[in-house]
């Protein structure tokens, strides 16, 4: 680790199954220094905890309960903390890490959106950006998650990574090992697409660079795209 003021931090957004969180994980392969915040991931353990600790909120009325919670006193209250582990963020919940396709499950995610939309993130903005300080002054930061912009206003990049519907879907259903319906996953996708813009997630910039990787094979060929755009 050393101490480097002219580290960057990369925000990547996307839409639901666009890869910015594999393309995020083939970045550090290339960028020198550099560590992953899967921001999203924090925002999941939160849920996680909830989804595993019924008796703080009932989760059939998620949506009314949480409109008043404070997620940054709720991630205390359940012990959700983040650490970095071989260059990428991990969450743990009451000291046990939580493995990646728990956080990444199907029920977690459309309940992540439903939190995203109505809890109080003030005071969860306000940590994450000062967890964002403390690590570029070691490294360059790259970031996955949501309403970056508004996280992170000081971002040296905004990446919003798009690709169309059907291949989005076929992305997903890879990652679920085609356990699960195909028809059912598009109509949780489109759901989710339509929460993370009434949230207004999908937000496009000034000085946002907008890649769609459709016709991108794989990840690598995703990255590299992406890689055209930035400095380091």
């Amino acid at each position: 680790m050393r101490l480097n003021m002219s580290n960057i931090v990369i925000g990547i957004e996307g839409l639901v199954g666009s890869g910015k969180t594999s393309i995020c994980k083939e970045l550090i392969k290339y960028i020198p220094n550099s560590i992953i915040l899967h921001g999203g991931n924090l925002y999941r353990g939160i849920v996680y905890a909830l989804m595993n600790n019924a008796k703080e909120i009932d989760l059939n009325n998620l949506k009314e309960n949480i409109q008043n919670i404070d997620i940054k006193e709720l991630m205390d209250k359940l012990k959700v903390k983040f650490e970095i582990e071989n260059r990428e963020s991990v969450v743990y919940v009451n000291e046990k890490k939580i493995e990646e396709e728990k956080l990444q499950s199907e029920k977690s995610s459309l309940a992540v959106s439903i939190a995203g939309l109505n809890a109080d993130n003030s005071h969860f903005y306000l940590f994450a950006r000062n967890l964002i300080d403390m690590y570029k002054k070691m490294y360059n930061v790259i970031i996955s998650g949501r309403d970056l912009m508004n996280i992170y206003p000081n971002l040296d990049y905004h990446l919003f990574i798009t690709a169309d519907l059907e291949e989005r879907v076929r992305r997903k259903m890879i990652q679920y090992g085609n356990k699960t319906d195909e028809n059912a996953l598009k109509e949780n996708i489109i759901k989710r697409d339509n929460l993370q813009k009434q949230a207004g997630y999908y937000k496009i910039y000034e000085n946002t660079i907008s890649i769609d990787v459709s016709d991108c094979k794989n990840v690598e060929e995703s990255t590299k795209k992406v890689l055209k755009f930035i400095k380091y």
